[in-house]
This record gives C-alpha cells, sequence and structure tokens, in this order.
C-alpha cells in the first residue's frame, strides 16, 4: 500500500501553520475581524513565517489576508466570501479617527502610550463638531449635560468594540490603554500625505470620518473590518464594563 504524500493535498507549509497550536486561536480571531499588530507576538510572528501560504489558504473563502504598511494583519472579505462580516457605526468609525489621530500626536510619547476613556472623549469633543457629535445621540444638533454622557456611553461601548477588533490594548483598570498600531485603518486614506496628522484631523473636523459607505474591497476601509461574532456581542455593549 503506497503512503500518501500530503503535498498532494495540501503544501507543506500551509499544514505547519495549521499544525501549530497557536492557529486556531489565531484563526478564531481573524475571523472575527481582530487585527494582529506587533504587540502580538506570537501571533504576529506566525502570521510574517506562513504569510503566503496563509494567504492562499484564506483565498478559499474569498477573504484576503491583508499585511497593512505598518506591518500589521487583518482578514479582509469579499462580498461573495464563506467568512461573515458586519460593519462599524458611525461613532466607532470616529472614535476610530481621532485613536488614529492620538497615535500620531506627541501627547502619545508624554503619556508614555497611555490614555484614559476620559482623555479620549476630551479630544472627541475638541477636534470634531459637536453638533454631528449630539446628533448622534439625540438627532438634534445640541444637546444637555445628560446627552454628553449619553455620548460619553457611547464612546465607551465603541472604545470596547475596538477594543475587541485589537485597535487597543487595556492597561490596568479604569478605562486605560495603549493604541495598537493596528488603528491606521483609519488613516489608510492619510498614509501618502506630507503631514498626515493634519490630514488626519481635516477628515475628524470635516465631518468626512463619519461617512459610513460600502467599497470595494480593494479600498482602504474599515466597513467589512468586523466579523460575524462582532455584530452580535454588539446587542450587549450597553451591559459590558468599561474598557
Amino acid at each position: 500500500m503506497s503512503s500518501i504524500n500530503i503535498e498532494e493535498f495540501m503544501p507543506e507549509k500551509l499544514a505547519k501553520a495549521i499544525a501549530n497550536p497557536l492557529f486556531p486561536a489565531l484563526d478564531n480571531a481573524l475571523r472575527s475581524g481582530r487585527h494582529i499588530a506587533s504587540e502580538d507576538l506570537d501571533n504576529h510572528a506566525l502570521l510574517i513565517e506562513f504569510e503566503q501560504p496563509l494567504v492562499m489558504f484564506y483565498k478559499r473563502y474569498n477573504a484576503e489576508l491583508v499585511r497593512a504598511p505598518e506591518g500589521f494583519f487583518y482578514l479582509r472579505p469579499r462580498s461573495t466570501s464563506l467568512i461573515g462580516r458586519s460593519v462599524l457605526s458611525e461613532i466607532d468609525m470616529l472614535v476610530g479617527k481621532v485613536l488614529c489621530f492620538l497615535y500620531l500626536s506627541p501627547e502619545r510619547l508624554a503619556h508614555e502610550g497611555i490614555f484614559t476613556n476620559q482623555e479620549l472623549f476630551d479630544e472627541l469633543l475638541a477636534l470634531a463638531d459637536e453638533a454631528k457629535l449630539m446628533k448622534l445621540v439625540t438627532n438634534r444638533a445640541t444637546g444637555s449635560d445628560l446627552d454628553r454622557e449619553k455620548l460619553f456611553d457611547k464612546v465607551k461601548t465603541s472604545l470596547r468594540r475596538l477594543r475587541r477588533i485589537g485597535m487597543i490594548i487595556p492597561v490596568g483598570e479604569n478605562g486605560k490603554f495603549r493604541i495598537s498600531e493596528a488603528v491606521f485603518r483609519f488613516g489608510a486614506d492619510v498614509r501618502t500625505g506630507d503631514d498626515v496628522r493634519e490630514a488626519q484631523l481635516r477628515l475628524i473636523r470635516d465631518g468626512e470620518a463619519v461617512v459610513v459607505h460600502q467599497q470595494e474591497p480593494s479600498q482602504s476601509s474599515l466597513l467589512d473590518a468586523t466579523g460575524e461574532q462582532e455584530k452580535e456581542q454588539a446587542e450587549h455593549d450597553g451591559q459590558e464594563g468599561e474598557a
């Protein structure tokens, strides 16, 4: 009886990648929309080592394993993909843009890279059009102190969602976090500018950061970054604790 040659069914490097004990959890994370940045040392190293065979692996699911210029990885499902996808809300997109702005700011070094929920919220109020922010909560251009509290709750919900897809890394308690390089998913449209921080600020102030629209998979967008699991978890965000 002749022995079976595994190469007839699966390339050797892909077989090694799938056999790695880290792969099941990594695969699940990618499918749920998580971004794998250099801070996630073991998973990131696995993706670096087996990038090409895994690109072909996910292509069978009509999904693209993307390695961004900053070095982080994520899955981009196509419209015909067997991997579920959902979209981020307007407030999620805006919070992501502000996180990217903070990542580019001198304050990140001054704070040793650590921010709090309140600092993010204050920066959001300082940078964005307050009337547009209030409309996300009240459908009105003005709001009361209670409306601001509701907006703060929405921002914390967005931060929890962005934490789950790898944009921020919790640090201890009290809503402290570090910003991952993966936030450049929200800054892809300013990568080629002379002053990316100024360009990012323009997007926030002009309201372009909150425009939600579908794009082709080849274009830079975070609208298809999250998986079906994210959509299901979002229903319970209001009941979760702070990031």
